[in-house]
């Protein structure tokens, strides 16, 4: 694999002493609140503040900055979806293998979720599983970026797993495509773009430009904000009070230093005052592209 660095060979100084765990989170080498999210319903992206859709974007791109991530979960939903109805999990885990803590003990499927029946090929959906995989991000939007404004991704299994195919990587591709070009995915703009080959609203990322140094100072900084840290650690349901908040996650050092931390039990964060909606309107970024000679070269074949 290539060691060149994916924006030229130059990396911002501010980023020499910065280990490139968020990339290594997104690669998915480990098993494993804010009240703004994103949301992918309907193949479209919605801004929610408070639990409230509050704008939508019809752009099939959106350019982020990932500023964390947790490890790869698992939510099972009893019943069949009901358009409009909000509806608690009946079972869930923070780290794949069991349970969380807070899961109430007649509704735990299994001890273990790999004995689980809801695991099981075909016990959902077609061919899926009842059981489905999840990975909640924090980003900052380009172009907002001083703000200091974290939103929350939740993004689906589709999102996550699989291999690049003409140039559309999920996360964990993603992850290891920056991880081959020694590219810390803290220091650069990712685009988010629907995969409109996909039934189902599906992601796929790819890296646009590098941040500058002001652009990093903010991403560093927000990278352990109490934001950040509840955006990766509640699920969207306990955002919008549907559930209690599972004990999950841990600190930031916890988070940022160790490519899989252990799950410990935390208490759940205090309801804070709702935040005033912004004025602004969220569109497609049109940051200038950065000013290296072999950018195009590297990412020019991966327009849809």
């Amino acid at each position: 694999m290539s060691s060149m660095t994916l924006f030229g060979g130059k990396q911002s100084a501010l980023l020499a002493d910065v280990e490139n765990n968020l990339t290594s989170t997104l690669v998915g080498s480990g098993n494993a609140s804010s009240n703004r999210r994103l949301s992918i319903k309907g193949g479209v992206f919605r801004e929610l503040i408070n639990g409230k859709e509050h704008r939508v974007s019809e752009e099939r791109a959106m350019n982020v900055v990932l500023i964390n991530a947790a490890g790869i979960s698992r939510m099972y939903f009893a019943g069949s979806y009901v358009e409009g109805e909000t509806t608690k999990p009946a079972c869930w885990s923070s780290n794949t293998q069991t349970p969380d803590a807070s899961v109430p003990q007649d509704q735990r499927q299994s001890q273990r979720c790999m004995d689980c029946k809801q695991n099981i090929k075909g016990s959902g959906q077609g061919e899926g599983r009842a059981c489905r995989f999840q990975q909640r991000i924090a980003v900052l939007l380009d172009g907002e970026i001083e703000k200091r404004e974290v939103y929350q991704l939740t993004l689906p299994q589709k999102s996550i797993f699989g291999d690049a195919e003409n140039g559309k990587m999920p996360l964990q591709a993603y992850g290891r495509h920056l991880a081959a070009h020694n590219t810390n995915a803290i220091g650069i703009v990712t685009e988010m773009r629907f995969d409109t080959a996909s039934p189902t609203p599906k992601l796929v990322f790819k890296p646009i430009r590098a941040l500058n140094d002001d652009e990093i100072a903010i991403a560093l900084e927000m990278r352990t904000h109490e934001d950040s840290i509840k955006a990766v650690t509640l699920n969207v349901s306990q955002m919008d009070g549907v559930i209690p908040a599972p004990k999950i996650g841990g600190t930031p050092d916890e988070l940022f230093e160790k490519p899989a931390p252990k799950a410990v039990a935390i208490p759940a964060p205090k309801a804070e005052e709702p935040i005033p909606e912004p004025k602004k309107v969220v569109k497609k970024s049109t940051a200038p592209a950065v000013e290296k000679a072999d950018l195009a070269d590297l990412v020019g074949d991966w327009d849809d």
